[in-house]
């Protein structure tokens, strides 16, 4: 099943933005084995395991990464593998005795895959750092809140995962095509920094053609347009405005039952706090689900602005099937889709404790092997 389905993956586990990629590449098809910890809760987690939806459609392994019989096996799982994962700081998988050097001997077909914040290289390579400091740091968090105001977080969607996870794929795929032409793997270095740099590609363009402001809630797409913003209804909650195009603006001014002819000009930069006001006035004049039935089927590019529960519920997700629900837990579908080989969650997210052996033998490790680790507590599981 998926596209992916074949493809071989040794993932070196982490919190955040290299479990999502693996999962990602899981939901497809390919066959991810999770390399994790002996212990459970070394990662930090307070949440229940089957909640851990970056896991979902893995297999994972508990290796004690200290021994060397543990590294031992890790290499033998790498030699089976196409791509490797890891989001460790520079130089720890060297320390392991795991880096790109030593798992290109084992196996020279090997895509390793290298998820950072900073880069393999540079000054800040071995600092530490999260998501808000990689795109405070690229321009994107400079451009992003209110006018006048502080600079408004968008969760860690912008470094760890869209600038990170899903660079790390694109380069892994590209990469692995390659390899299969080649007959040679290659290190791939994603840092989240270069990822939200690319993301900003557009912006960046604009900025030096003098279409952009540097002051924040100032410009077309950042909130400082009236007619792509966010308005609160009567009901206290919030509906998102994106009437960009001038025939969408029209529908929308329309709909709201403005008339144009009484408002400033949707591009009169110096008037649009006064054409955010009226908009904003008439907002507040109904609830948030009567204005949904007046835009619904509209092109004004007007919807609910909805929370994480009511965004599982609505109709359109349920119609698409956007969200599943698998053993009680509703989560997001596989993405993108394939009209021929569709992807799938291959199950939930892992116990070490009982998906070790299996995996491993799976994977072609003996069976003798593996109950000799397991006895000497280097792997996980009872059997």
């Amino acid at each position: 099943m998926g596209p992916l389905a074949g493809v071989r993956i040794v993932e070196m586990s982490n919190i955040g933005p290299a479990p999502f990629c693996a999962m990602l590449l899981a939901d497809l098809g390919a066959e991810v084995i999770s390399v994790q910890r002996l212990a459970a809760g070394d990662l930090g987690f307070a949440i229940d395991p089957r909640f851990d939806l970056l896991n979902r459609s893995k297999r994972a392994v508990g290796v004690d990464l200290k021994a060397p019989e543990g590294v031992a096996l890790v290499r033998d799982l790498v030699a089976r593998a196409d791509l490797l994962i890891e989001g460790f700081r520079p130089g720890v998988m060297e320390r392991l005795g795991l880096g790109p050097e030593v798992c290109s001997q084992i196996n020279p077909k090997l895509v390793y895959g290298r998820l950072t914040g900073w880069g393999q290289t540079g000054p800040m390579a071995r600092m530490a750092g999260h998501d808000i400091n990689y795109i405070s740091m690229t321009g994107a968090l400079a451009a992003i809140g209110p006018k006048d105001g502080a600079p408004a977080i968008p969760l860690n969607l912008v470094g760890d995962f869209a600038g990170g996870s899903l660079y790390l794929a694109m380069g892994l795929l590209a990469a692995l095509t390659e390899a299969r032409a080649s007959g040679t793997g290659q290190v791939v270095d994603a840092a989240m920094v270069d990822g939200v740099a690319s993301l900003m590609a557009m912006h960046m363009g604009y900025r030096q053609a003098d279409f952009w402001s540097l002051e924040r809630g100032t410009n077309a797409v950042d909130g400082g347009a009236p007619w792509y913003a966010a308005y609160e209804t009567k009901d206290g909650k919030w509906m998102a405005v994106g009437a960009v195009e001038k025939r969408f603006y029209a529908e929308f001014i329309a709909r709201l039952g403005l008339g144009a002819a009484d408002l400033p000009g949707q591009n009169d930069r110096a008037r649009w706090d006064d054409l955010r006001a009226s908009i904003a006035a008439r907002f507040m004049e109904r609830t948030r689900d009567e204005w949904v039935a007046v835009f619904d089927g509209s092109d004004a590019c007007v919807t609910p602005v909805l929370d994480m529960d009511e965004a599982r519920d609505h109709p359109a997700a349920v119609a698409r099937e956007t969200y599943l629900t698998m053993d009680g837990v509703v989560e997001p579908a596989p993405a993108p889709r394939f009209s021929r080989t569709p992807g799938r969650i291959q199950g939930p997210p892992p116990d070490p404790q009982v998906t070790t052996a299996p995996a491993l033998a799976d994977w072609g490790i003996d069976a003798d092997r593996i109950a000799g680790l397991r006895t000497a507590g280097i792997i996980a599981g009872a059997g």
